[in-house]
Protein backbone atom coordinates (compact mmCIF):
# COMPACT_ATOMS: atom_id res chain seq x y z
CA UNK A 1 0.00 0.00 0.00
CA UNK A 2 1.26 3.18 -1.08
CA UNK A 3 1.63 6.41 1.01
CA UNK A 4 0.06 9.61 0.16
CA UNK A 5 3.97 10.90 -0.25
CA UNK A 6 4.79 7.92 -2.72
CA UNK A 7 1.21 8.27 -4.57
CA UNK A 8 2.36 12.23 -5.37
CA UNK A 9 6.14 11.11 -6.18
CA UNK A 10 4.40 8.76 -8.99
CA UNK A 11 2.53 11.35 -10.47
CA UNK A 12 5.16 13.89 -10.90
CA UNK A 13 7.29 11.01 -12.26
CA UNK A 14 4.90 10.25 -14.62
CA UNK A 15 4.52 13.90 -15.58
CA UNK A 16 8.19 14.16 -16.70
CA UNK A 17 9.71 13.31 -20.33
CA UNK A 18 11.02 10.00 -20.54
CA UNK A 19 14.68 10.47 -19.78
CA UNK A 20 15.78 7.61 -21.56
CA UNK A 21 14.23 9.80 -24.50
CA UNK A 22 16.12 12.58 -23.55
CA UNK A 23 19.47 10.66 -23.27
CA UNK A 24 19.13 9.57 -26.46
CA UNK A 25 18.09 12.65 -27.95
CA UNK A 26 14.79 11.10 -29.94
CA UNK A 27 11.29 11.83 -29.69
CA UNK A 28 8.92 10.61 -26.75
CA UNK A 29 5.62 9.10 -28.99
CA UNK A 30 3.75 7.93 -25.85
CA UNK A 31 2.93 8.69 -22.70
CA UNK A 32 5.16 8.72 -19.49
CA UNK A 33 5.20 6.02 -17.31
CA UNK A 34 6.41 4.82 -13.72
CA UNK A 35 9.36 2.35 -13.90
CA UNK A 36 10.19 0.78 -10.68
CA UNK A 37 13.84 -0.69 -10.71
CA UNK A 38 15.13 -3.72 -10.37
CA UNK A 39 18.73 -3.43 -9.49
CA UNK A 40 18.73 -4.79 -6.02
CA UNK A 41 16.04 -6.35 -5.91
CA UNK A 42 15.08 -10.00 -5.67
CA UNK A 43 13.16 -12.27 -8.28
CA UNK A 44 9.56 -11.34 -6.52
CA UNK A 45 10.39 -8.60 -5.00
CA UNK A 46 9.20 -4.72 -6.37
CA UNK A 47 11.58 -1.96 -5.46
CA UNK A 48 9.61 1.35 -2.99
CA UNK A 49 7.89 3.92 -5.07
CA UNK A 50 9.76 6.23 -4.44
CA UNK A 51 12.55 3.93 -6.73
CA UNK A 52 11.14 5.10 -9.90
CA UNK A 53 12.36 6.18 -13.29
CA UNK A 54 10.20 8.30 -15.76
CA UNK A 55 10.49 6.16 -19.03
CA UNK A 56 7.57 6.31 -21.99
CA UNK A 57 5.80 3.02 -23.28
CA UNK A 58 8.34 2.19 -25.54
CA UNK A 59 11.53 2.56 -23.43
CA UNK A 60 9.39 0.71 -20.60
CA UNK A 61 7.69 -2.17 -22.02
CA UNK A 62 8.82 -1.95 -25.81
CA UNK A 63 10.82 -5.02 -27.66
CA UNK A 64 13.77 -2.83 -27.17
CA UNK A 65 13.20 -1.31 -23.80
CA UNK A 66 13.63 -1.93 -19.86
CA UNK A 67 11.56 -5.22 -20.02
CA UNK A 68 12.51 -6.03 -23.42
CA UNK A 69 15.82 -6.93 -24.45
CA UNK A 70 17.41 -3.48 -22.88
CA UNK A 71 18.85 -2.49 -26.12
CA UNK A 72 18.41 1.30 -25.73
CA UNK A 73 19.75 0.94 -21.63
CA UNK A 74 23.19 -0.36 -24.20
CA UNK A 75 22.84 2.39 -26.23
CA UNK A 76 22.70 4.79 -24.09
CA UNK A 77 25.13 3.02 -21.98
CA UNK A 78 23.29 3.87 -18.48
CA UNK A 79 21.92 1.42 -15.93
CA UNK A 80 18.44 1.90 -14.42
CA UNK A 81 20.25 3.36 -10.69
CA UNK A 82 21.52 6.06 -13.51
CA UNK A 83 18.49 6.48 -15.03
CA UNK A 84 16.89 7.13 -11.39
CA UNK A 85 19.51 9.84 -11.20
CA UNK A 86 18.47 11.79 -13.77
CA UNK A 87 14.40 11.10 -12.94
CA UNK A 88 15.49 12.36 -9.65
CA UNK A 89 17.28 15.13 -11.05
CA UNK A 90 14.63 16.11 -13.15
CA UNK A 91 12.49 15.87 -10.21
CA UNK A 92 14.50 18.97 -8.94
CA UNK A 93 14.45 21.01 -11.95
Amino acid sequence: MSTKAELRHLIRVRGLPCVLCKLLDIPQTSHTTAHHIREGQGMSQKAPDMLTVALCHECHQGKQGIHGDRTLLKIAKVSELGLLALTLEALQS
